[in-house]
Parts: C-alpha cells; structure tokens; sequence
C-alpha cells in the first residue's frame, strides 16, 4: 500500500516539487543520499531501460511509470522523518 501512495505522490508531481526541492537542500540528507538518487533520475534519462517498447502505447509506459515509483521510493526511504513527515508521507 506504502508504494500506491508514492505512486499517487509521483503523479501529482506538481504539488511533490517542494519535497524534491527540501530533499535535495536539506542538511538532514546525507550527502551520499543525494548522489545516489541523482544517480538513479539521471541513469534513467539516459539509459532507459524498457521492459514493454513505448510503441505499445499504455502498456509502454506502464514501465516508465514503476520505474519512476520505484526511484521516488528509494528517494522516501533516504529522506529523514521529518521530510517524510511535513509532506505526509507514509513511513515505512
């Protein structure tokens, strides 16, 4: 359930700017946090890896769209509890 409601954070992206922003200003972050998720958004952008070809149309982006959860989950479980906290997101 924890993951659904990452996905439903991921898809209001818009209103999830500001725990992006916070993650990667916050002094409560380590600093390896920060590289490894810079390191997972930009390994994607340049070498995305598709399970379903794009072409498929809804089924092709399904893929992106897990990806995309799973590296806003990964950035969650990093992020201190109070980040976690203030943007309401679920602990694990």
């Amino acid at each position: 359930m924890r993951f659904f409601s990452r996905l439903k954070f991921l898809f209001h992206f818009r209103k999830s700017l500001p725990f992006f922003k916070e993650f990667f200003l916050s002094k409560q972050v380590r600093v390896t946090a920060k590289m490894a998720s810079l390191l997972l958004i930009f390994g994607y952008i340049i070498f995305p890896f598709d399970l379903i070809p794009d072409y498929l149309l809804l089924f092709g982006i399904f893929d992106d769209i897990m990806i995309a959860g799973l590296i806003l989950q990964q950035m969650v479980k990093m992020a201190p509890h109070s980040l976690r906290e203030k943007y309401e997101i679920e602990d694990d």
